[in-house]
C-alpha cells in the first residue's frame, strides 16, 4: 500500500514539475530568472492553455531555447516577447494585449450582456403592458355576450 501511495506521489510531482530540461538552463542566474518570467507568459502552441515553461511539447522546448538565445544575445524582455509575437502571432501570449482590434473582443462580452439585459427588460415591460391592455379590451356588450355564452 505504501508503495502505491509513493508511486502516486512521485507521478504527481513529475507532472507538476516544470518541463525545463537541465541542458536549457542558463549559467547566469539573472538571465535564467528573466527567461523563466518570459516563459510563464508565453503559450505553448501545442498544449494551448499551458505556458511553455510547464509544457513537455517539442515546440515548447524550441520556444524556451529561442527565449534564452535572444536573452543571451542582449535583447530586453519586451524585445524577446515582441520577436516571438511577430514570429508566431499574438495567440502565443497567455495575456493578450488590449490594444487595436482586440478592444472589440474585450468589449464584446460586456456589451452583449448589457444588450441582452436591455432586450429582456423591454420584453418583460411590453408583456406586462400587453396583459393589462388585454384585460380592458372587452366592451360591456361583449362582456354580456361572453357571460351568456358561458352560461349555456
Amino acid at each position: 500500500m505504501r508503495a502505491l501511495v509513493l508511486a502516486a506521489a512521485l507521478a504527481l510531482v513529475a507532472t507538476l514539475a516544470p518541463a525545463v530540461q537541465p541542458d536549457e538552463v542558463l549559467a547566469d542566474p539573472a538571465l535564467e530568472s528573466r527567461a523563466r518570467e518570459i516563459s510563464q507568459g508565453l503559450r505553448c502552441l501545442v498544449c494551448r492553455n499551458e505556458n511553455i515553461d510547464d509544457s513537455n511539447a517539442e515546440l515548447a522546448r524550441d520556444l524556451r531555447l529561442l527565449v534564452r538565445e535572444r536573452l543571451t544575445a542582449g535583447d530586453s524582455d519586451t524585445e524577446v516577447v515582441d520577436f516571438i509575437t511577430d514570429r508566431y502571432g499574438e495567440y502565443v501570449l497567455l495575456k493578450p494585449t488590449t490594444g487595436g482590434a482586440n478592444w472589440l473582443l474585450w468589449g464584446a462580452g460586456p456589451l452583449m450582456l448589457v444588450l441582452g439585459l436591455g432586450i429582456g427588460a423591454l420584453f418583460v415591460r411590453r408583456r406586462s403592458q400587453g396583459a393589462a391592455s388585454r384585460e380592458d379590451a372587452l366592451s360591456p356588450e361583449e362582456e354580456q355576450r361572453l357571460q351568456a355564452l358561458l352560461k349555456e
